[in-house]
């Protein structure tokens, strides 16, 4: 347990990074009630962090279950307003599903070395933005490597999906087409890019949205090799069969989305790309040509006229 009395390591400083949805497709219910989608997903470079100090003891594994482990082990700060209790947070679900692993495989060490995790959170939650998963999923591998578990990237994104649907493309770490309920990976190569992101201010339920009676349940599915033939159809420009089945759900029902997005499309001739919304929202986002994307003048208006807080991100291979 971490207490006053130890001293903790210099932190390890983590980017937590954001992802958008370039398009979202619903192909179908599954047995389980979940539903299969096929979306490709983009990473970015901005995100929130995660610093991660370890102290200088450790603690005794004398075949404690997972939750006992996690509250000995971990001391979390800047979360306290993400959820009611520590136990909620999917950081700490992360740990908890990790150590659980690793009981079940016999890979647990005798001993542990306890960590303080102090989150810097800057993206906006319910967003489709992914900060919780992506926080989850930087906590897997960190504590991975501290811990020294040894688990391999596939191991890890099996444990991540136990926590979340979105936590695996963050394991995963590069831009990829999603099938299943977002664990079945694929990578793909996209050329740089650069987005103008807004982030209104409203929040709809993931269960309400699926649970609408205008969500389109029924998207035809696409053959991996198509969405990777096609990527002009919907990394710059949106083009049919290409698009978000969310969106018409979400602005109907937040008039704040609808706002930042029409904004947006206000702007796309000279963008030269297609506005639209990631995940089930609320974020939307405008891909910026090359001919803008470094005329620091025009984004800076932009940004200050846009309907709520807005911001300039690439994508994030771009960030080196």
């Amino acid at each position: 347990m971490i207490d006053n009395a130890s001293s903790l390591s210099a932190p390890i400083t983590r980017l937590s990074p954001a992802k958008i949805n370039l398009f979202l497709h619903i192909t179908g219910k599954r047995a389980d009630g979940y539903h299969n989608l096929q979306t490709v997903f983009r990473l970015l470079d901005w995100g929130d962090y995660l610093h991660f100090f370890v102290a200088d003891t450790t603690v005794a594994i004398d075949g404690q279950n997972a939750d006992t482990l996690c509250h000995q082990l971990l001391r979390l700060s800047g979360a306290d307003t993400i959820t009611a209790s520590l136990a909620d947070n999917l950081i700490f679900k992360a740990a908890r599903a990790l150590l659980i692993a690793a009981i079940d495989s016999n890979q647990l060490p005798k001993q542990l070395t306890p960590v303080y995790i102090d989150l810097d959170k800057r993206l906006p939650m319910g967003a489709g933005l992914g900060g919780g998963s992506s926080n989850a999923a930087t906590t897997l591998l960190t504590l991975n490597e501290i811990w020294q578990l040894n688990f391999t990237q596939n191991k890890l994104i099996n444990i991540g999906a136990t926590v979340g649907a979105d936590v695996p493309i963050f394991i995963f770490g590069q831009d990829a087409i999603a099938m299943g309920i977002g664990e079945q990976l694929t990578a793909i190569d996209l050329p740089k890019q650069r987005y103008l992101i807004l982030t209104p201010k409203a929040h709809v339920s993931t269960a309400k949205l699926f649970a609408h009676p205008k969500l389109q349940r029924d998207i035809a599915a696409l053959s991996i090799e198509t969405m990777k033939n096609q990527s002009n159809a919907y990394v710059q420009d949106l083009q049919m069969p290409y698009h978000n089945v969310f969106t018409p759900v979400v602005t109907s029902l937040a008039p704040a989305v609808n706002k930042a997005l029409q904004y947006l499309q206000g702007l796309e001739k000279v963008a030269l790309g297609t506005a639209r919304m990631t995940g089930s929202g609320s974020a939307v986002f405008l891909p910026l040509d090359s001919s803008i994307m470094d005329d620091k003048e025009l984004l800076a208006r932009w940004i200050a006229d846009a309907p709520c807080p807005a911001y300039v991100v690439n994508n994030l291979s771009c960030s080196g």
